[in-house]
């Protein structure tokens, strides 16, 4: 099979095409042929080995898993001992964050985490939601008609998603990206967009009931100015030293009623079925870029940790190279 390796951490100038064998699906494994996988933040900490949290789960020296690619939509080829409730032929979908190899034509995947993927999603849609949708939901979970919600990172898979998520609730929110994404996300619904390069959002003097960062770059005394009386900030994530101070220097800002910490995403299966059915609801709607196939895996991963592409890119294993 066809795969894109990764045999140490750096750029995606190290990563290579090459010829695998076809894994065999261990006990509670489904092997799947990947139809479409989506490239994620979490891909590019995979492959840098930044921040060290990535190299805590991935490998310290060299990554332990040299395929990238953990929201996986396939069709199940075989099952190994142990798996029930699935059948080949059966498409399924899963967030493998933690065992990844979806930039392949072949992956082994614990059956635990993949749910049927409804029919009315196609490969691609079904693809964006099981790491980004789930950390939407996570994110605006509990938000009430009138609440000011800031999205730090608003122009990616989860910003976009969470973004819906809020509006359909009732909040007021305020999208901070780069200029690129800006006048994007104003036609998207944002009530208020913010150049992060231009202004600082907390130091703008503004305040807001929940603050949702997909990436945190600031300590616990630059982020509680920007917090309600009563509101909360949640980091997904950003350098370990950040979100150490967040989790142990945001303690101090308890009694004054605001809450600072990282955002806890349950993922597994639940979630993913959840999301799914959202989606297939017609109440989030992954915004899709561009589907691109296995050698477009390195231009996808630069793009992504640059933060520029909007939305999601997916990788299509079976679809053909540009002549």
């Amino acid at each position: 099979m066809k795969a894109i390796l990764q045999d140490r951490y750096g750029s995606p100038d190290a990563l290579r095409l090459a010829d695998l064998p076809v894994p065999d699906p261990g006990a509670g494994q489904l092997r799947v042929r990947v139809l479409a996988c989506a490239v994620n933040l979490s891909d590019w900490e995979y492959l840098t080995g930044s921040p060290f949290y990535a190299r805590m789960v991935g490998g310290l020296r060299r990554p332990k898993q040299p395929v990238l690619g953990s929201d996986i939509v396939g069709i199940v080829d075989a099952t190994g001992p142990g798996v029930t409730g699935f059948a080949v032929g059966q498409r399924v979908m899963g967030d493998l964050v933690m065992e990844r190899g979806g930039f392949a034509e072949y992956a082994c995947v614990k059956a635990e985490h993949m749910v049927a993927v409804p029919d009315m999603l196609s490969d691609e849609v079904a693809a964006c939601l099981p790491q980004a949708g789930g950390i939407a939901v996570a994110g605006t979970d509990g938000l009430q008609p009138g609440d000011r919600l800031l999205i730090n990172g608003a122009g990616g898979g989860s910003g976009t998603m969470a973004l819906q998520l809020a509006k359909a609730a009732g909040a007021h929110v305020t999208a901070v990206d780069n200029a690129g994404k800006t006048g994007w996300l104003d036609e998207l619904g944002a009530d208020a967009v913010i150049d992060y390069r231009v202004q600082d959002f907390a130091r703008s003097g503004q305040t807001w009931d929940r603050i949702l960062d997909m990436v945190a770059t600031r300590g616990p005394g630059r982020i509680a100015p920007a917090l309600a009386s009563g509101g909360s900030y949640l980091a997904l994530g950003g350098e370990v030293g950040v979100l150490l101070s967040l989790l142990i220097g945001g303690l101090r800002f308890r009694p004054a009623g605001k809450r600072i910490g990282m955002l806890l995403v349950p993922s597994g299966r639940d979630l993913t079925a959840r999301v799914a059915h959202l989606a297939a609801e017609g109440r989030i709607r992954p915004h899709l870029e561009g589907v691109l196939p296995l050698t477009g895996v390195p231009g996808a991963l630069r793009r992504t940790g640059q933060g520029g592409v909007r939305g999601k890119l997916v990788i299509r294993p079976d679809l053909p190279e540009a002549g």
